[in-house]
């Protein structure tokens, strides 16, 4: 194989569409995927590329320093893309040490381990750190995110990221590992477990459920389709100057009521109902803790070095990703049972 690549927490939402990605478009790349297939890490997405022959899964846990030596002793990868990561800052805000111990501890130990098998021999190598536009804070009305915006954390999910991308960049300082972090803005489309704001909203009107949204909706986002997410890592990893940050982003910014209300005008016309049914839904709940109001991400870096920019307008992919929740309405409920997790038991396990 030309490349060996571990891929972690690539059974996840942002990480299957890499792993599908770099499969498919490197035949001559070996691809590792390993996951601790915790709720959010589910096979099912990747049941489409599971018998490729450059692809294998693994399944493991980021914070087990053993096992983390013993897969590069196996592999001998040249290259890591890190996603693994608790990612849901409601979660953060119930069980911040778990945060910790994923995000934190989980990249040091990947760190530390490639440094140990890269030492005297670091050419050709790259550990690739996926991350947040959250590390940054809170924007006012105006203003963007930009790779030098300093660090501002609110939240414990934000603050174990912003860790982590800081122990990236003292490897990279103190040990020469070549490493690379990309800061994105919110991700949305397929596969995107329902507790993240579209994906439950999608379900929640396709049952007539309360709609919930945090205060008054006033809170704004930049939304990124994660197809293009997957491309912008695909050219950053081949491309990207090692020790630099690339921040990804949208240019498309939504206040979140704003977006319900237009994720709910697409979901009465699929649905066929009357125009205005689906709004009724809307439930104003208590905010969120630590609430920032607005993320906007500046992406010019990686437009006028790299070349990247968004592939789809946000309405045409709110479009595509309904589309794709309403066609799929077994994996929905798979997810939203529990079943998904039988899905690595009939495939892997009987091997």
């Amino acid at each position: 194989m030309k490349r060996k690549l571990l891929i972690t927490g690539g059974a996840g939402f942002i990480g299957s569409h890499v792993v599908r990605l770099f499969v498919n478009k490197y035949p001559d790349y070996q691809i590792v995927n390993l996951d601790a297939l915790t709720y959010a890490g589910n096979l099912e997405n990747l049941a489409d590329i599971n018998e490729k022959s450059n692809y294998i899964f693994e399944k493991g846990d980021i914070t087990e320093e053993t096992f983390i030596d013993a897969l590069f002793q196996k592999y001998q990868f040249d290259g890591v893309i890190h996603l693994a990561a608790e990612s849901h800052v409601d979660r953060s805000i119930l069980d911040p040490l778990a945060f910790i111990k994923t995000n934190v501890l989980g990249t040091a130990v990947l760190l530390n381990t490639a440094r140990k098998h890269w030492k005297g021999n670091e050419t050709g190598k790259l550990f690739y750190h996926v991350s947040t536009d959250e590390v940054y804070g809170s924007l006012g009305e105006e203003g963007f995110f930009t790779e030098e915006t300093p660090y501002d954390p609110r939240s414990p999910y934000s603050a174990s990221k912003a860790s982590s991308d800081h122990f990236v960049m003292a490897y990279y300082h103190t040990y020469h590992l070549p490493a690379i972090i990309s800061n994105c803005s919110n991700n949305y489309g397929s596969n995107h477990f329902p507790e993240k704001l579209i994906p439950l909203a999608i379900h929640n009107i396709k049952n007539n459920k309360p709609v919930p949204v945090y205060g008054k909706g006033e809170n704004v986002r930049d939304w990124l389709f994660v197809e293009d997410h997957a491309r912008a890592i695909d050219v950053i990893f081949h491309q990207g100057r090692i020790g630099e940050t690339y921040n990804i982003g949208g240019f498309n910014e939504w206040k979140n009521i704003d977006l319900i209300q237009l994720l709910c005008r697409i979901m009465d016309q699929k649905l066929g109902r009357p125009e205005g049914t689906s709004a009724q839904l809307i439930t104003y709940v208590k905010d969120r803790a630590g609430h920032d109001l607005r993320y906007a991400i500046d992406a010019t870096k990686l437009n006028k070095e790299l070349g990247w920019e968004p592939s789809l307008q946000f309405e045409e992919g709110l479009e595509k990703t309904v589309d794709w929740y309403l066609a799929n309405e077994e994996w929905l409920q798979h997810v939203t049972s529990g079943a998904y997790q039988q899905y690595y038991q009939e495939q892997y396990q009987k091997r």
